[in-house]
This record gives structure tokens, C-alpha cells and sequence, in this order.
């Protein structure tokens, strides 16, 4: 049984929270709203963003003209969305990396690969959508809008249960389907987040940085303590390991790794992903944010719980500083980023998923019907908080059209995703599914 209600309260309602604070404050005065975003909290020359090109965007509002030789200014928004945000995606990526290395896996063998058509299908389907209707209204709004082909792709996982649950009834074999989908869409985003979306000028020889951080602390902490307790099932070395170092050979890890993709070019927020599959954990997986795991004492797990206030926290400021979006900013980009969400998922995942489960012979779910995978695509369809990260990322705040910041735009058709509620209710009758409680 997959019981993520307290998965969806402790992440989601600060989240929310801070996105309602920040339209309310955008709308009422966007130049304070502004100013606190964009505050700078330390310049240096080791953490943050080019010290140039914020001087040069946004010196003059904090009267600083000239920082000298000075090379990185870490900002409120750097703080949150490069630096907190880090152990949000490191959560995430640890329910990845259980559900594909452990043994009862939930994205291992034939159960996943139908969802895994799917969730393939609800990445095509609305980059297609997006960029083809950008092509249709002209080469100026296709210019200004291709490089956020990325933002309608993100399923947000949290809400997207929550609805699931909604239109299935938490025991109908779709909820479990979803959850698959949404957490391999959710993986797929965070590589094409390091692929297609780097944060500076390329220079990969600063990953070994990163290797090498994982693998010295794997070595050292991981698999050194094992060999030495092999055969002796008391494994005491690997306890003394435990007790007095516990978890922070790893988050010193995490800072050179996290350092090694800020210098690599690629965005930091990724940067505790190759840790994450260092730490020591348990060889069993209950299922994506299952209720057991709360019970898990294994290292990963631990360190998990140990995470959870912080990162609730860090959702609370990210919302409040990437939501803040002007009404007036709605245009072109804000339907394009709705209309892959919106028509590209349904679409896509229906077709795929079809595709492989009756093509294939790969198969759907027992108690599941086939009509159930467009419904699934209306729920999927809720992008919130990866598609506003990736909106963040893949638009500069200076680009323009027709008078706009296709930034903000894009944002809004994130934030307005939650209209995919609405829908997935409304198809969920006019598919006439009959709901399953546990």
C-alpha cells in the first residue's frame, strides 16, 4: 500500500504557502518583492552568482556600482534555489535510486516498464505541443520561448497523488502507476536539468571533484567498514562507523561535490545526486515515499528523516522566491508552458502507454483499463514545483516579448497547472472511473 499523505502535508503545504505569499506581495509591491530576492547576502569569491552580471542587472537598486575584484554574490534567491534546494532534489533522487538498485524495486523488472512508455510519452507530448505551437505563432515567440521546451515535462509528485487519489480512490491500481510515472518524469527532469540547462560556462573537468568526493567517502565509509566485518554478521566496524561519524563524512562530501558542479557549470542544485548513492542503506524498498520506511534505521533513511523540517522549510522560501509573478506577466509562454501540460501529457502518456502495454505486450496493471492512462495524463499534468525550478532556470529574467518577461510567463503557465485538477476530476467521470478505497 502506498500511504504518501504525510508525504504530501510535509512538503507540500509550505510550499503552497510560500507561492500564495509571494503572488499576493508581486502583485501588491513587486518592487519590494524584488528587492528581497535578489538581496545580497555575502559577496565572495568562492559561492553564488557572476558578481558582474548582478551588478550589472541589479547594482544600481542596492546602490553598488563597483565590487572590485570580487567574483560571486550570494543572493537570497542563490541561497534558496542553487544551495537549500540541493537536499529537496537529493530526496528525490533517493527514492529514485532505491526504486531502480534495490531488489523489490518500484521501477525494476516488466511491472515498470510500461509505466516508464508512459512517463516517455509524457515528455514527448508536450515538448511537441509547446514547441509546435510556438513554431505556429511565429519565429519571434519560437526564439523567445525554445529553450524552456523543458518546462511543461515535470510532474510535481506530491500534488499529483494527492489528486490521483482524488479521482481513483487510494487503493485503484492507477494511483501506484502514477506514483511510478511521476517519480521517472521527475528523474528524467533532473538529467535533462544537468544536460540542456547548465548554470555558467562548461568546465567539466571540475565533476572529478565531485567523483572523487563520492568515491573516496563510499570507499572510506561504505565499503572499507564492510570487507573489514565480512563474516562476522555483528559487523562491528561497520557500527563504530555508524556511532561516531554517522552522517557527516557524507554532507562534507556533499559541499565538494555540490562546489565541483557549481565550478563545473552545471547547476548546484544538483550536486549531492552522486552522494546520495554512496550512503549506506537498506536492502529492502517498500515503495515510492511508503509509509514503512519511516521506520528505517539504515543510514540513507535516517539521514532522510533528519532532512525533513529543513526541507520543508527550504520549499516554504522557494515558493515565496519564484513564485512572486505579476498578473500582468501572463502572455505567449504562459498558455505554451499550459498547453504541454494540459494536451501534451494526456496525449502522450495515453499513446505511449498504450504502445507498450498492448503493442509490447508489456501490459497494464491488474483492475486497470486503458482509457485509465488519459486520466493518468490529466493528473500528471500538474507541474508546479519542478516546472516553476526549470522555468527559473531555462528563461534569463531579461528576456523579453512583447513587452514581458517570458520568465514570469512561463512561471504563471507553471502555477496555473493546477487547473489539471480540475480536469483530471472532470475526466475521471467522463471515463467513468469507478473509484477503489482501500
Amino acid at each position: 500500500m502506498y500511504r504518501v499523505w504525510n508525504f504530501v502535508i510535509n512538503y507540500s503545504v509550505l510550499l503552497i504557502l510560500g507561492a500564495l505569499i509571494a503572488l499576493v506581495w508581486a502583485n501588491i509591491d513587486p518592487h519590494s518583492y524584488h528587492h528581497v530576492v535578489e538581496y545580497p547576502i555575502w559577496f565572495n569569491d568562492w559561492v553564488g552568482t557572476d558578481a558582474g552580471k548582478w551588478v550589472y542587472k541589479y547594482g544600481a537598486e542596492f546602490h553598488i556600482e563597483d565590487i572590485g575584484d570580487v567574483t560571486r554574490v550570494l543572493t537570497f534567491h542563490y541561497l534558496v534555489n542553487d544551495v537549500l534546494m540541493a537536499f529537496f532534489f537529493a530526496i528525490a533522487a533517493k527514492e529514485v535510486w532505491e526504486a531502480v538498485i534495490l531488489k523489490n524495486g518500484s521501477l525494476r523488472g516488466k511491472k515498470a516498464a510500461t509505466p516508464l512508455f508512459a512517463t516517455l510519452g509524457g515528455m514527448i507530448g508536450p515538448i511537441a505541443i509547446y514547441l509546435g505551437l510556438a513554431a505556429f505563432l511565429g519565429s519571434t515567440t519560437y526564439d523567445a520561448v525554445a529553450n524552456g521546451w523543458a518546462v511543461p515535462i515535470a510532474t510535481d509528485i506530491a500534488f499529483a497523488y494527492l489528486v490521483g487519489r482524488l479521482v481513483f480512490g487510494a487503493g485503484h491500481p492507477a494511483v501506484r502507476f502514477l506514483l511510478l510515472l511521476a517519480i521517472a518524469d521527475d528523474a528524467a527532469g533532473l538529467i535533462i536539468l544537468a544536460i540542456f540547462y547548465p548554470s555558467g560556462e562548461l568546465a567539466p573537468e571540475w565533476l572529478l571533484l565531485s567523483v572523487g568526493a563520492a568515491a573516496l567517502v563510499w570507499f572510506l565509509f561504505n565499503d572499507l567498514p564492510r570487507r573489514m566485518d565480512k563474516g562476522n554478521q555483528m559487523r562491528p566496524m561497520s557500527s563504530k562507523v555508524r556511532k561516531y561519524f554517522g552522517f557527516w563524512p557524507y554532507l562534507i562530501a556533499g559541499a565538494f561535490s555540490w562546489y565541483g558542479f557549481q565550478q563545473a557549470g552545471i547547476h548546484p542544485a544538483l550536486g549531492l545526486l552522486p552522494i546520495v548513492v554512496t550512503i549506506p542503506h537498506a536492502d529492502r524498498a517498500f515503495g515510492i515515499f511508503s509509509e514503512a520506511e519511516s521506520y528505517l534505521t539504515d543510514l540513507l533513511n535516517d539521514i532522510e528523516h533528519k532532512l525533513k523540517h529543513p526541507v520543508e522549510i527550504a520549499l516554504f522560501f522557494f515558493g515565496l522566491l519564484n513564485a512572486g509573478v505579476e498578473f500582468s506577466a501572463i502572455g505567449s509562454p504562459t498558455w505554451l508552458v499550459l498547453a504541454g501540460l494540459i494536451i501534451g501529457k494526456p496525449i502522450g502518456i495515453l499513446a505511449f502507454g498504450w504502445f507498450g502495454a498492448h503493442i509490447l505486450k508489456l501490459g497494464l496493471p491488474q483492475g486497470m483499463r486503458t482509457i485509465d492512462l488519459f486520466v493518468i495524463g490529466c493528473v500528471a499534468a500538474i507541474g508546479f514545483t519542478v516546472s516553476l525550478f526549470i522555468a527559473a532556470v531555462a528563461f534569463d529574467s531579461s528576456v523579453m516579448l512583447d513587452g514581458q518577461s517570458v520568465q514570469a510567463a512561463a512561471k504563471m503557465g507553471a502555477l496555473f497547472s493546477f487547473v489539471a485538477a480540475i480536469v483530471s476530476i472532470i475526466a475521471g467521470k467522463l471515463c467513468r472511473v469507478q473509484k477503489q478505497e482501500l
